[in-house]
């Protein structure tokens, strides 16, 4: 009979059966005295030259002489002995067989040996399947469990003991509800019975399961299971292979809680409706019961909390037991907690309090003991409460209760129901300040501003902004410093008509658009063209209802937006009816470069042109907005004039330079808001940047792989080598097989980060998507991200570019625990 071929998955027999093996017979002189059919098959010697001969004057080797002698001699010893040894084939080659030796005693007292030959490579084959056998019931961490067509336990191994709690060797010849109880063993007994009637095999299926010997708690495990069957399609039973996804299924859980919570609490600014809106959300899923409960002051809306001790208003309740109601305060009601009870505490202290066992905690919620003995006999058994805190000011708390659910609260739902409170204090609070709205809007357009611009290695930055009005401290100019990928950075100066509030809350919308498009690399013009959509619908919003002028509010806006490259020393800019910047040579040569001038935003449906300028290092960048210019009276070419030569000083810091361009063109209160912002170039090392172009080829990733370690070596980077290695390829692979057939261009760059980038024609977007456990593909993006700090696509004319970024000193630690 053929033997299987290896990795066929069909299971192959023992290479040392009978009707498989070679034999022969050794007398206690190493003189062959049997030799089998088979035998010659393998070794080609027929009986005749070899019988009565000593095996290893012909079968040996000389080179592998001792070796044969070390076993002999473990043979001796031991009366027996298993191995691979190499011998010599008739025509002079040697091959590998695998032996099993056994003395044999004669009846006059002497002994031979009989041994058993089968082809290496098939004994290797059976071995290692018996190791996969092995540790499935000894090593195995899934657990596996061996049905009799009747369901009873013939075996199972170690994981699944361990799940039972039970030794292995008590467990067989029971049945599944011997362990299991309720619908969940008549659940999997159900589908372990359609398997046997089918054979179709169940996959990955999961479901409840509570065990007898722990009742109170639910696990959740995932089954899969196949029909055995002997050679001649008998049926011998069913195998399964059981896996506690209990901690998978919760964090499933939660994250689709988390996300109802996220769409359903606070759809509105009104204080009522949110309180209910948690409690809703809240009930069944988490707890059986809920209240809300909020500090009185902050129920009134006052911007100013009440102490922790003070009182408190029912704001909702809800609950799954309907008598529960009758128990708890009302909504509405207005009263002061108990100093004794866990409420009181979590005020007091401002954090969360778990209660698993109520009967354990002597002063719980009720100091009226006619209510705690009615909460009793409805079965509450298990609280938490949870402070609710937005902005770091306490709003009131959270209260969850458990009666009919019989699991007592843990930890997950601790850590569940104060992912709850934090969203919902928000929303909470966001409500209670609907009534201060016009002062809260001031707030959060002051804030709207960069107070510290991010460091980067493309470019040294210093800046000035002062506003018309300097009551309020803001207006309707800004600027931006936006790091992006492959260490460039983009530059952003606007201007929105008018001043005051309107127009800082214009410039804020803008200002956040400008950061959404930067993060999506749009190239400038790009840029322009969605921000003139976007004062476009502001306008429309500004309309009055009736169509009148009255309230109307002018809405348009100048900006310029550049992209500096310090790998190539390009600079490509893009202007909507905004100044052209300032280009300052390190000599103090200064230039107004000539770029097409679109027009402003808001007008609607005209194009905007970008042009490059290539930059030396240590070019000074200044972008500024009108109000710098004409703040004195001057026109604008006079103005022009004096900022050209307050800039055309060399050897000056930034801040020198700002201070000087201040002096020199604005009055103590300009009538305009003003921005300043000064970028001086810096470029990138050759040594700092590598890059190749790898022809669409199968080997393209093991290529990109090598490359990337010979050159993180060559910048010390040893330790990053393998977290790299993993993303090049994974990103390499993605080019090539999506990539039309076109070249895949890598590139990397040692900046603050390790910066990967590939490259390839194609326009198809790549997507980070959860595979399902039986999918094949798919993890290799889900990875990626897991791997590094940041990743994303931009666009080119040519194409497109995935790049990722990880930290040069923790990518490594990040892999180690990703990869945990």
């Amino acid at each position: 009979m053929d033997a299987p071929v290896p990795g066929s998955g069909e299971a192959p027999e023992d290479p040392f059966a009978l009707h498989n093996s070679a034999s022969a017979v050794l007398d206690d002189h190493g003189r062959v005295v049997g030799w089998s059919e088979r035998a010659q098959e393998h070794l080609g010697y027929p009986p005749d030259e070899v019988l009565g001969r000593r095996a290893v004057e012909f079968l040996v080797d000389s080179r592998d002489r001792e070796t044969v002698l070390d076993a002999v001699a473990a043979c001796e010893r031991d009366r027996g002995w298993s191995g691979v040894l190499p011998v010599l084939h008739r025509s002079g080659r040697r091959v590998e067989l695998g032996f099993r030796a056994r003395a044999v005693i004669r009846a006059d007292s002497a002994h031979e040996w009989f041994l058993v030959v089968a082809p290496a490579a098939e004994v290797l084959q059976w071995e290692t399947d018996r190791s996969v056998l092995d540790g499935l019931f000894r090593r195995s961490p899934i657990g596996l469990s061996v049905h009799a067509p009747d369901l009873s336990i013939l075996r199972i191994n170690r994981a699944l003991a361990r799940f039972t709690q039970l030794p292995a060797a008590e467990i067989r010849s029971r049945r599944i509800g011997d362990f299991l109880i309720g619908p969940d063993l008549k659940t999997i007994e159900t589908r372990l019975r359609r398997v046997l009637e089918t054979g179709a095999p169940l996959i990955f299926t999961e479901q409840p399961c509570r065990l007898r010997s722990d009742p109170d708690h639910e696990r959740v495990v995932s089954v899969s299971a196949f029909r055995m069957e002997d050679p001649s399609g008998g049926i011998l039973g069913v195998t399964q292979l059981v896996e506690d996804v209990t901690d998978r299924y919760r964090a499933r859980r939660r994250l689709a809680l988390l996300n109802r919570a996220s769409a359903r609490i606070g759809t509105t600014l009104d204080l009522d409706r949110t309180t209910r809106e948690l409690a809703d959300v809240a009930v069944p899923d988490l707890a059986d019961a809920v209240s809300v409960d909020l500090l009185e002051s902050v129920a009134r809306g006052d911007e100013t909390a009440e102490e922790a001790s003070g009182l408190v208003r029912r704001m909702a309740v809800h609950s799954v037991v309907a008598k529960a109601l009758q128990v708890m305060y009302p909504a509405g009601e207005v009263f002061r907690f108990d100093p004794r009870t866990p409420h009181a505490r979590c005020l007091a202290e401002q954090r969360s309090i778990l209660e698993p066992v109520l009967l354990s905690s002597p002063g719980w919620y009720f100091e009226d003991q006619e209510r705690r003995r009615r909460a009793l006999d409805l079965g509450a058994h298990s609280l938490i409460v949870v402070p609710l805190t937005a902005r770091g000011l306490l709003l009131g708390l959270l209260s969850l209760w458990r009666a009919e659910r019989p699991e007592p609260f843990e930890e997950d739902d601790l850590t569940l129901a104060e992912e709850f409170a934090a969203r919902a204090a928000l929303c909470i609070d966001n409500a209670r300040r609907y009534t201060q709205q016009h002062q809260a809007a001031l707030t959060l357009q002051r804030s709207l501003l960069p107070q510290e611009l991010p460091e980067n290695s493309a470019v040294e930055v210093a800046h000035r902004y002062l506003p018309a009005d300097p009551a309020t401290g803001v207006g309707g100019d800004w600027f931006d410093v936006i790091p992006l990928s492959g260490a460039r950075v983009a530059l952003v100066v606007g201007d929105v008509v008018g001043h005051g509030l309107h127009a800082a809350a214009t410039m804020g919308r803008l200002r956040t658009a400008v950061h959404t498009l930067a993060g999506l690399d749009y190239a400038p013009e790009e840029v322009l063209f969605h921000l003139d959509d976007l004062v476009n619908r502001l306008a429309e919003e500004q309309e009055p209802a009736d169509g009148s002028s009255r309230g109307r509010q002018i809405v348009g806006a100048t900006c310029l937006y550049a992209v500096y490259d310090p790998t190539s020393r390009r600079c490509t800019l893009a202007r909507a009816g905004h100044l052209p910047p300032a280009v300052v040579t390190s000599d103090g040569a200064v230039s107004l470069p000539d770029l097409p001038e679109g027009p402003p935003l808001g007008l609607g449906g005209l194009p905007f042109e970008s042009a490059e300028l290539e930059l030396a290092e240590g070019s000074l960048l200044a972008l500024y907005t009108d109000g710098l210019v004409e703040a004195r009276g001057l026109d604008l070419d006079e103005g022009l004039a004096r900022l050209r030569e307050a800039l055309a000083r060399p050897g000056r810091s930034l801040e020198e330079t700002c201070t000087a361009v201040q002096d020199a063109l604005l009055p103590d209160h300009p009538p305009d808001d003003v921005a300043l912002l000064l970028a001086r170039t810096r470029v990138l090392a050759p040594e700092q940047v590598a890059s190749w172009e790898l022809p669409a080829e199968p080997t393209a990733a093991a290529r990109a792989r090598h490359l990337t370690e010979a050159t993180l070596a060559g910048w010390g980077l040893e330790e990053l080598a393998f977290t790299a290695e993993l993303v090049v390829s994974e990103l390499v692979t993605n080019a090539y097989r999506y990539g039309g057939g076109t070249p895949v261009t890598l590139r990397l760059i040692r900046d603050r980060n390790l910066i990967c980038e590939v490259s390839d024609s194609s326009s198809t977007a790549p997507h980070l998507r959860r595979a399902r456990t039986t999918d094949e593909g798919g993890r290799g993006l889900f990875l990626v991200a897991q791997l590094t700090e940041r990743w994303g696509t931009r666009y080119t004319r040519d194409g497109k570019t995935v790049w990722t970024e990880f930290p040069l000193v923790t990518a490594a630690e990040g892999c180690s625990v990703a990869m945990a």
